[in-house]
């Protein structure tokens, strides 16, 4: 990495933590017109994920499916198409990977594991294949696309839940609670730290990180996928099946989604339940535009968000905040951060902003080197 190179990404990590200050900053206004103090309510927001044994391994727990979401989201980015859908992956995956374990019970450990994630994958790539498939075959926007098919998942994964999958102790108590029945203890994920909920899944999704580098930017395909997202006119014009990579890119993305649905079932929760997935799909997004569509850059980038997400829960039970202003905290990062993202993406708005750190060179080559 040159001199040049290494400033640019100086510049590009700072708008970033600009843009978490700015929404930082919003919202301690919010939270004075709410009658908090905003210096303790972020001392309890920072403080909190990293200041015990517990916060550092409940961050790793919420940054799991972060990184599994925000893996699959670099994919489909890179490659030219906006999945929107993390959520209804997530959800589809998870009752998918609870109705397999529930329904082999007696099947050992070693055969059924591998199966109950397995299959969460290919639930979620399917549900996202559909969105892809609408998008190459009849230009059909894979937002709109992905955001109804959200809809549409979240009502089956209630039903499944509610009706047919329900816990049979539910029923014998008249409770109704809406949730499965606990899988198989022998697919639940081994924990990494004795007492705590930190699993090994943290473990899969960091080497599936490094995967998705290797596969990116080091296989055929991954070149292909990109040339996709590069220039979509160009790749035809090489020979490149357009359509089918677009469709493939966003079944990859929605593959990672089921597994993280998957994981939350065997690693944390032991069962599909109503409230699984804290908004995983969408925040998924701002980790991915954090680590500039970078596999590797999603690593700190999903911690740096879990840690964000546990400490605004933690923040509103330590001072009080009410329910409201933490979720729209939570929503101004996602505004900040996607919106730097435009900063960053307009080369021209950096060199006269920061005129001495970017060059037209530097960026020109930048963006040959990585097919933006």
């Amino acid at each position: 990495m040159n001199n040049q190179t290494a400033k640019s990404w100086l510049v590009q990590t700072l708008i970033l933590l600009g843009a978490l200050a700015g929404a930082l900053m919003v919202g301690a206004v919010l939270l004075i017109i709410a009658g908090s103090d905003p210096i303790k309510a972020y001392s309890v927001m920072f403080a909190g994920p990293t200041g015990s044994e517990f916060g550092i391994t409940e961050t790793l727990v919420r940054a799991t499916p972060l990184l599994l979401v925000s893996l699959g989201i670099v994919i489909s980015f890179r490659s030219g198409i906006l999945n929107i859908g993390g959520e209804g992956q997530i959800l589809v995956g998870a009752v998918t990977a609870a109705a397999v374990a529930l329904a082999l019970p007696g099947w050992p450990e070693v055969i059924l594991l591998p199966l109950v994630l397995l299959a969460g994958c290919v639930a979620g790539g399917i549900w996202g294949g559909i969105a892809g498939w609408l998008k190459a075959r009849l230009a059909v926007n894979e937002i709109l696309s992905t955001v109804m098919l959200n809809q549409i998942a979240l009502q089956l994964y209630l039903y499944l839940i509610r009706g047919p999958l329900i816990d049979p102790q539910e029923v014998v108590y008249g409770t109704g609670v809406p949730q499965t029945g606990l899988v198989p203890r022998q697919v639940w994920l081994a924990r990494l730290v004795p007492g705590m909920r930190l699993h090994a899944g943290f473990i899969l999704a960091l080497v599936l990180a490094v995967l998705v580098y290797i596969f990116l930017w080091r296989t055929t395909i991954g070149y292909r996928m990109r040339a996709v997202g590069a220039g979509p006119e160009a790749a035809r014009y090489g020979g490149i099946r357009v359509e089918f990579y677009l469709i493939l890119a966003i079944a990859l993305a929605g593959a990672l989604a089921g597994l993280a649905g998957a994981v939350e079932v065997l690693g944390v929760h032991h069962r599909a339940m109503e409230s699984l997935s804290a908004g995983y799909g969408f925040s998924g997004i701002v980790a991915a535009l954090f680590g500039r569509l970078h596999p590797l850059g999603t690593i700190p980038a999903a911690i740096l968000i879990g840690a964000l997400i546990l400490g605004a829960d933690m923040m509103q039970r330590a001072v009080h905040v009410p329910a409201a202003i933490v979720m729209a905290i939570q929503g101004l990062v996602i505004l900040f951060v996607v919106s730097s993202d435009l900063l960053l993406r307009k080369p021209e708005l950096l060199r006269r902003i920061f005129p001495r750190y970017i060059s037209p060179r530097s960026e020109k080559t930048k963006e040959a080197g990585t097919g933006i």
